[in-house]
């Protein structure tokens, strides 16, 4: 069982032993196991439902151990489209804020049944929906153009 984030101490032994976090959805040990068992071994994996905790009171665990514990690497991996689980990519951006620190993160989602890694920067792009419609514009107008320049009508 992968203990829950808001449930372990900020200066736990076993994130000290390990010195990196796994920061993944709750519901994912359940429907995806097998995806999580290879980075157990390595990894001190703690699990957050943002369906059931706050955000900032997931922001502020993290804070509390990143501020005790050095941690080398953080992993944060849940499933695609969740509106709650994109919320856990977002904790890691506001924690750095916070904390005026930027820390070694892997961004990864669950999309299909295989793990995909996603570019800090569209974590940071899909916080913001202003910049999310302007990239869609963008591409619509690009392929608006490319049409007209084929004779498509």
């Amino acid at each position: 069982m992968i203990p829950q984030l808001l449930s372990i101490n900020s200066a736990s032994k076993t994130l000290r032993e390990k010195g990196k976090i796994l920061l993944i959805g709750e519901c994912i040990p359940n429907e995806h196991g097998e995806l999580v068992e290879k980075y157990l071994e390595k990894y001190a994996a703690l699990s957050v439902c943002l369906e059931r905790e706050h955000f900032n009171m997931v922001s502020l665990k993290l804070a509390s151990i990143l501020a005790r514990i050095p941690i080398s690497e953080i992993i944060v991996l849940t499933v695609d489209g969740s509106p709650h689980c994109i919320q856990l990519h977002f904790v890691i951006e506001e924690v750095e804020k916070i904390m005026n620190r930027k820390f070694n993160v892997k961004h990864q989602i669950i999309y299909k049944g295989k793990i995909f890694e996603i570019e800090r920067e569209s974590v940071k792009t899909a916080r913001y929906l202003n910049k999310v419609e302007k990239l869609r514009k963008r591409r619509s107008d690009v392929n608006n153009t490319a049409h007209l320049q084929c004779g498509y009508r």
